[in-house]
């Protein structure tokens, strides 16, 4: 293997020595299976490419200063996944079962774990498709559960910085009763032309409003949103929203911090007031937002006046951050250390 470039990774794939794969076949699911190979065998009749049966989720591995590896939060991985298995109709795969292919793709693939000051970690990709061949309209009989890993820099090439967003009002991620509320591949395919758009213009990402009424505020690109404001953390509430486990674990760390938490329906007109706003997800963690251009209005709601973090965002960044690498007591039991 050539020498990793730890404090220069992208957030993109590189080769690692092992993925771990579960078969469901005859109604139940078999024994784990651990490969070297990169593709999958597939039939073109497969439901995951004609009907989009699939799902996937994203966790971190991180290694921390006193050497140990931590997972975070792997049950709540879990739950949303078997979430989106009910809402596609897939076969759910059991925390237990989840846990230990998450274990063995981390073990085998320890050496591409990042060491502890290079701002990089493990990212984890869980990925279950339907495999068995059929053209009418209704679920798999076969499914693949497979797990790879590899290691990443920051999703946003200056780390914790402040971006700029843009209010994109002729594209819908989801609708209300939709897929939105679970991790499955339509969803990102149904932003890729947002995406585009608002790095054509100059932005970090593309900011949704609700489908239905173009009144309230959605997602930010691939992320959650919330916003600061009179000691208040703010995060919309939605049927159409993909649960965030960062977004979960930074209403708790902000009720530690003696913040109040309010999940309710936020109006456009609301990001006036905000005094600090952050996308979150696991792979940024928080990207604190600078400004909210909304271009067929021509309104700008200028966040970070300074253009740099606020002291919530930044105080919030470091304590996930922090109980991510073990630097941080882990007072509510997030972290799994990989013996």
């Amino acid at each position: 293997m050539k020498e990793i470039d730890w404090a220069n990774l992208s957030f993109g794939y590189i080769k690692t020595d092992y993925n771990v794969r579960i078969y469901y076949r005859n109604e139940q699911w078999g024994e784990l299976e651990v490969c070297s190979e990169e593709t999958i065998p597939m039939h073109m009749a497969a439901t995951c490419l004609h009907y989009g049966q699939e799902a996937f989720e994203g966790l971190k591995a991180f290694r921390g200063k006193d050497g140990k590896v931590r997972i975070f939060r792997l049950e709540e991985n879990a739950a949303r996944l078997q979430s989106t298995c009910r809402g596609i109709l897939m076969p759910e795969l059991s925390t237990e079962r989840f846990r230990e292919a998450v274990l063995k793709a981390v073990k085998l693939n320890e050496r591409f774990i990042p060491p502890y000051e290079s701002g990089a970690s493990l990212y984890i990709r869980p990925l279950l498709i339907g495999t068995s061949a059929q053209v009418g309209v209704h679920p798999a009989t076969e499914y693949l559960f497979v797990i790879f890993v590899t290691p990443v820099g920051p999703y946003f090439r200056g780390g914790f910085a402040t971006n700029p967003y843009v209010i994109i009002r002729e594209f819908d991620r989801a609708a209300p009763l939709g897929t939105g509320i679970y991790k499955v591949g339509g969803n990102y395919a149904a932003s890729l032309r947002a995406n585009k758009k608002a790095h054509d213009l100059g932005y970090s990402s593309e900011f949704y409003l609700d489908a239905k009424e173009k009144k309230y505020i959605d997602e930010c690109g691939a992320a959650n949103f919330f916003g600061i404001r009179n000691n208040t953390y703010i995060t919309p509430k939605s049927t159409s929203i993909l649960p965030s486990i960062t977004n979960k674990s930074l209403m708790q760390l902000a009720e530690d911090m003696g913040l109040k938490v309010e999940r309710r329906p936020v109006p456009e007109e609301e990001l006036n007031l905000f005094e600090e706003a952050g996308a979150c997800g696991t792979a940024a963690v928080i990207s604190p937002i600078e400004r909210i251009d909304d271009v067929e209005s021509g309104k700008s709601y200028v966040i970070a006046k300074d253009g740099k973090p606020g002291p919530v965002c930044t105080k919030l960044y470091n304590k996930l951050r922090g109980i991510q690498y073990g630097d941080e007591p882990d007072t509510h039991g997030w972290v799994t250390i990989v013996e």
